[in-house]
């Protein structure tokens, strides 16, 4: 699927409008994936995931990319809503813009509907998403530990 897919190009767009309008121009305009890792990673990763939406939903692909864009809004201040939303966006592109330019999206021969593939990848980000939120606590419980001890070796 090239970049250029007008779908895949909209829900790009949105879901770096998705992020605080200060950061918003930098993701969107920087192609540097050095300079701006987290606007490559969401182009890179939406990318992966409309291919999989549109074609055989193969799950390592799918947590591949899933795995990249949700670490990075799993250690922002986003609710869980809104780091997993950005797969929600997607429905009214669908709506607006598949008929004219993707009708492969709408064949009714696809296994699962487009919009059961949209649940199905949200559900999927919401674990993810989780997964990572433990971790962080995870991490947060030793370091703190780790503190105690620190504090009771040297104090």
């Amino acid at each position: 699927m090239s970049s250029r897919d007008p779908i895949l190009e909209q829900w790009i767009t949105e879901t770096i409008q998705s992020y605080p309008p200060s950061a918003a121009p930098f993701l969107a305009g920087e192609d540097d994936p050095f300079r701006n890792p987290v606007g490559h990673t969401l182009r890179e990763s939406l990318t992966t995931l409309f291919d999989e939406l549109r074609g055989d939903m193969d799950p390592d692909r799918i947590a591949h990319a899933l795995d990249a864009i949700i670490r990075i809004r799993a250690v922002q201040d986003l609710t869980a809503s809104q780091a997993v939303g950005f797969v929600f966006l997607l429905k009214p592109i669908l709506r607006e813009l598949a008929p004219a330019h993707d009708p492969v999206l709408l064949d009714p021969s696809l296994k699962l509907s487009l919009n059961d593939r949209i649940d199905q990848l949200a559900l999927m980000a919401f674990d993810k998403y989780m997964q990572c939120r433990e971790q962080l606590a995870d991490i947060r419980v030793n370091e703190g530990r780790r503190r105690i001890h620190v504090r009771q070796v040297t104090g």
